[in-house]
């Protein structure tokens, strides 16, 4: 009986490595069936890839959001995917920021970027939302815009006056989306640049298209 026991609390342990945050890692998107593989929840597809890398699933509601703790490299990093539609993404992201301590620094959001082809990403460690309601938003509630992301290409409008509503909320072709998994572990391998302390190598090495 006693190994039994001992058995159940290495399970409660392996299941448990992750400690405090030293990281948010929140990807955007729109909560609900109807939003997926739409151009707005191209950051819920990335974050998504990353929780099966690392072994977790985003399924722990807290902080307005859809949660999970697990490792990248050597730091603890809290998986998000808020919940509070795009437009408000802000207030989940403060709320966990706040309870964790976490600095704007150590925060790493994943969007889509209606200026960047599908297959192409860009990661900037601070700057304006460029046009972005849901990074707007976290820049407003946060007070402040140095915080690091990286924004996922979904392709331009087909013409100036196409609704931009109506595009970023539409689904993306299978091609589409076939070239935006396509960089999913770069994605994976920036992030692990960027919490240590590497930005710079991250943006020199993986901003643009895919290097062959």
């Amino acid at each position: 009986m006693a190994d039994i026991f001992e058995l159940f609390k290495k399970i409660s342990k392996d299941n448990n490595t992750a400690g405090k945050p030293d990281y948010i890692l929140a990807g955007l998107g729109n909560p609900g069936e109807k939003y997926e593989y739409t151009r707005h929840n191209a950051g819920f597809m990335a974050i998504d890839s990353i929780a099966e890398r690392i072994g977790v699933k985003i399924t722990n509601s807290k902080f307005k959001s859809l949660t999970a703790v697990g490792k990248i490299g050597e730091k603890n990093v809290l998986l998000m995917k808020p919940q509070t539609f795009m437009n408000l993404s802000g207030e989940a992201v403060q709320a966990a920021a706040a309870f964790y301590k976490i600095p704007a620094e150590n925060i790493i959001i994943l969007s889509d970027d209606i200026c960047q082809s599908p297959g192409f990403i860009r990661i900037r460690k601070s700057g304006s939302a460029g046009g972005h309601n849901g990074l707007s938003n976290i820049i407003n509630i946060l007070s402040t815009d140095e915080f690091k992301r990286i924004r996922i290409g979904v392709g331009e409008k087909p013409s100036r006056d196409y609704d931009l509503a109506a595009w970023v909320l539409g689904r993306m072709s299978e091609d589409d989306i076939r070239e935006i998994m396509s960089r999913f572990d770069d994605i994976y391998d920036a992030i692990s640049l960027i919490i240590s302390d590497k930005s710079d190598e991250a943006m020199g090495k993986f901003n643009g298209r895919a290097k062959k």
